[in-house]
């Protein structure tokens, strides 16, 4: 049956007694126990009371960007079942500094008798549309292997990757010696500092999570004890308590051990000095955590990305490389979303050895495509174009890999190589693109 509540609810009728209506505070503990046993890695008959959390704190406790009814549902209306979900997280990201709107879709799943008939392909173009309304250039999503890219996606932005270490090979103090470093819990008080600090280190990402006052609260004190997403975050400060940075970590230990999520000091901060105690830190929490989880503990890990200062300082000390996966991006309009950068794109050709460069380029990707315009190193022109042929225009990217160039992934080399349609026809463009689209490393930090 279906309630009043659900009824207003509604978006369509799907037929065979299904429809697709958007959430409400009333679906918490149905849909947290359905999400529970969705996605827990154990089986459905082993559901992750950790996920169960997440999905109540999304639809009971205050959050800055989510709303009650953020949810897509299909519900069977003979059993009253939810039978397949999804939701849409809305957040800022920053390109080269230059904010835009981003729509993370997330819990995505379907009870197994329910698959194969299309359902996430209906909640993904109802989310898309909210995405839209809602002004969000870029969509993006975490989640397995090559399915999102049946909805318009492209694993095209870095995702995690770091490096981990083992006991022998951790810093012991010398008897007698003290912490340099202590590490304590943060406060909301510290929530300034905090900001100053990330914003700093956001400098070294292509792409970085745009983080207010009020995604900080909502991490150090908006959700449950249990919710899967819920951050640690710590204050790191002298002996004599001057904070000098922040580490974040999850509040159970991934794979072997404990795992710093982010890491990041103030300006004017060695990296030598301080990086001994964190890592210390690490492996007594990680080892607290796993006689409290009954588990084992071996290692300790940074999991920051592909480049960070701690590998450098560290480098001997953590020795096996996690490889980084990937984001899904989707961007429906890449000209639209190009102009809205265009001043980093300048800036590029300025710093350049092509300063105040004039021409133009067709970028193809086969069935469309566009045309970059440069006039004296201005950006007058993004357009898009139609190719006539499988050789039209001045360079071409097949299926979606061009996101991977526009995201910093994977330079222009690294694609030629991969993917043999993808081909220049002269140097000029090769430079140019080189130059307008170079790899560079993100860590990117979610809203959820």
């Amino acid at each position: 049956m279906i309630t009043d509540i659900e009824r207003k609810a509604i978006i369509r009728e799907l037929g065979d007694g299904l429809i697709l209506r958007r959430s409400t505070q009333e679906d918490a503990e149905a849909l947290a126990t359905f999400n529970a046993a969705v996605h827990s890695e154990q089986g459905p008959d082993k559901p992750d009371e950790r996920v169960a959390a997440w999905t109540r704190d999304l639809l009971t406790r205050p959050h800055p960007t989510f709303h009650p009814d953020d949810f897509t549902i299909v519900g069977d209306v003979h059993s009253g079942k939810i039978v397949s979900s999804m939701n849409l997280i809305s957040q800022t990201w920053s390109y080269a500094g230059i904010t835009f709107g981003v729509g993370r879709p997330e819990l995505v799943g379907t009870l197994p008798e329910y698959r194969k008939r299309g359902l996430i392909r209906l909640q993904f173009e109802e989310v898309h549309k909210w995405s839209a309304e809602r002004g969000e250039l870029v969509q993006a999503i975490t989640g397995i292997p090559f399915y999102y890219r049946q909805f318009g996606y492209e694993m095209g932005l870095e995702l995690g990757g770091g490096r981990t270490g083992f006991e022998m090979m951790l810093p012991k103090l010398e008897e007698g010696e003290s912490e340099p470093y202590v590490i304590r819990p943060a406060t909301e008080a510290d929530i300034p500092f905090i900001m100053q600090v990330y914003a700093h280190a956001c400098q070294r990402s292509l792409i970085a999570g745009v983080w207010d006052e009020a995604n900080w609260h909502y991490e150090l004190t908006g959700m449950s004890e249990k919710n899967v997403n819920r951050g640690v975050v710590r204050i790191i400060q002298r002996d004599a308590g001057e904070a000098v940075g922040f580490l974040m970590h999850p509040w159970f230990n991934w794979s072997s051990g404990l795992i710093a999520s982010f890491y990041e000091l103030k300006p004017g901060v060695s990296w030598m000095a301080v990086t001994p105690s964190v890592a210390r830190y690490l492996w007594q929490t990680g080892g607290e955590y796993a006689a409290k989880e009954g588990n084992t503990r071996t290692s300790y890990a940074f999991w920051l990305g592909t480049q960070h200062p701690v590998y450098e300082v560290f480098r001997e000390k953590l020795p096996h490389i996690r490889d980084p996966y990937t984001w899904y991006l989707r961007v429906p309009d890449v000209a639209g979303f190009l102009r809205h950068i265009a001043p980093v794109l300048e800036r590029r050709v300025a710093e350049s050895f092509i300063p105040g460069y004039s021409g133009e380029v067709k970028i193809s990707f086969y069935c469309g495509g566009l045309q970059l315009v440069f006039e004296r190193g201005r950006l007058t022109g993004i357009e898009d174009f139609s190719s006539t042929s499988c050789q039209a225009g001045n360079a071409a990217f097949p299926d979606l890999s061009f996101l991977q160039l526009l995201f910093g992934y994977r330079s222009f080399e690294e694609l030629e190589q991969s993917y043999a349609d993808c081909w220049y026809d002269k140097d000029e463009i090769r430079v140019l693109l080189d130059v307008l689209f170079p790899k560079q490393p993100s860590l990117v930090l979610g809203v959820v």
